[in-house]
């Protein structure tokens, strides 16, 4: 018997205890004759029986009355399903803290506590899944976190007030989901099957189905080849390869970025916004490259959420008065100046506006200490490398790329009329370097050469159109 965390974002939702998040199912259900399918394996036959397949039951969480559905009343009906099958597969016994989406209604939670009441389970507690996302990291007095759904983009802007992270507002961005990004990504890959294999994986559900299901695989490849995709489909009499340029990939989601992007400028008007992103949304690819003008980027561990709720569930279990929503919790280190310095520099470093600097202080070097901010990660292109796991980070050049393998710990560009090796990063003496020895290189757009303190937010690139290198938290 112990507490568990419920994390209630359709595109996977949790179950963690104290060690971590045990337990995944994506919000899908299939209707099959007299059973309900769930989770990963409803998802991986959605397109076999699309008439027969729901994903919005936790989206639009209702009573409705369902037209056309087999033994199936309401959203609700499988919403409860499929806490059922959470809690067999988490082996939830006792009591639970949900973690819901900002954007859940007083209706929608009511129902959701309901449906707790007649399950093997006790809800002992509900929380903004930003804030809990957010509480750790949360040092600057704006902060917006990011995170995707299945149907939808959720934004949530906080912000600290006597000494309490606070939900403000949330922006829904809706026909951004993960759905609409997988939708897009398999029109793209059927026309390159049918260009480059004349073979439409479309025509029949089995391959569209199979396409579905491959291409979370192909968006992971890490070859050190950042150029394209290898996409390989097998049937019963073939076998299909086609080559996804990955630029052709970005270009095509950039429509989607573009409305993202809009509505996080409408939230990120302090200069000292810190931005979190969910792991999920951070795995798009090319889309962590279009936020560079938006603040402090931090890239949120998938476990967060999960270890922030056991963190802080002494203020997010409910006393005798009753479960509601906990939308504020205390922060535990208010923010102090060199903190705010330290945003402000980071702010610098991406074309922001500084205020006047104060005086400088007796001892300099040891506020310098203070305010220096250690990135943890490398970020090129969709690869964000751990700078503290690897001896050096070797920054190479291949003007003509030929497919071979980079190194693990590398980052390969092709910019001609420059040398093989542009430079390397380091950790050393609590803080990050680039050494480019005699090269010169753009570091935040200010050209430079030799070896360079590295800090939170800073880009280096090497030519003015060349792709950059940014220096990013991974927490």
């Amino acid at each position: 018997m112990s507490l568990k965390i419920i994390e209630l974002n359709d595109i996977g939702i949790t179950v963690g205890d104290e060690t971590g998040v045990i337990t995944r199912s994506p919000g899908f259900a299939l209707a099959a004759g007299n059973s309900l399918e769930l989770g990963e394996a409803a998802e991986q036959q959605a397109r076999l029986q699309p008439t027969n397949s729901y994903n919005k039951y936790w989206h639009e969480l209702s009573m409705e009355p369902l037209s056309h559905s087999r033994g199936i009343r309401h959203f609700a009906d499988i919403a409860y399903a499929q806490l059922l099958h959470l809690a067999e597969i988490g082996e939830i016994d006792a009591d639970v803290i949900f973690a819901v989406p900002g954007n859940f209604t007083r209706a929608q939670l009511a129902i959701l506590l309901g449906l707790s009441k007649q399950s093997p389970f006790t809800a002992v507690g509900v929380v903004d899944s930003a804030l809990v996302a957010a509480i750790a990291k949360a040092r600057s007095s704006s902060v917006i976190y990011a995170d995707i759904q299945l149907h939808q983009v959720l934004l949530t802007k906080l912000v600290i007030e006597d000494d309490q992270l606070k939900s403000e507002s949330v922006i829904q961005v809706p026909g951004v989901g993960n759905q609409n990004f997988m939708d897009l990504m398999m029109q793209l890959a059927t026309g390159l099957f049918i260009q480059q294999c004349r073979f439409n994986p479309q025509h029949n559900a089995e391959s569209e189905q199979q396409l579905y299901n491959e291409l979370p695989n192909w968006l992971k490849q890490d070859d050190g080849n950042q150029n394209s995709l290898l996409l390989d489909l097998k049937t019963s009499t073939a076998v299909y390869t086609a080559k996804m340029p990955r630029e052709s990939l970005i270009n095509h989601l950039s429509g989607y970025y573009q409305k993202i992007h809009r509505q996080l400028a409408t939230l990120a008007t302090e200069k000292n916004t810190d931005l979190l992103v969910s792991s999920a949304m951070a795995a798009l690819p090319g889309f962590i490259n279009t936020l560079s003008d938006l603040g402090n980027l931090h890239i949120l561990n998938p476990q967060t959420i999960n270890s922030a709720c056991f963190d802080y569930r002494e203020h997010i279990i409910s006393g005798t008065d009753g479960i509601h929503l906990v939308s504020a919790l205390p922060v535990t280190t208010s923010i102090e100046p060199a903190i705010a310095a330290a945003s402000e520099t980071s702010a610098s470093a991406l074309g922001a506006p500084q205020k006047s600097k104060p005086q400088a202080p007796e001892n300099e070097a040891a506020t310098a200490a203070l305010t220096y901010v250690m990135p943890t990660h490398a970020l090129f292109a969709d690869r964000a490398i751990c700078i503290a796991a690897a001896d050096c980070i070797e920054i190479q050049n291949q003007p003509q790329l030929n497919g071979a393998t980079a190194p693990r710990d590398s980052i390969v560009l092709s910019l001609s009329d420059l040398p093989g090796g542009l430079g390397r990063i380091t950790q050393a003496d609590d803080a990050v370097w680039f050494d480019s020895g005699s090269l010169e290189f753009l570091l935040n757009k200010t050209r430079v050469s030799g070896r360079q303190k590295l800090s939170l937010g800073d880009r280096i690139t090497f030519t003015e159109n060349s792709e950059e290198i940014r220096l990013i938290q991974l927490v």
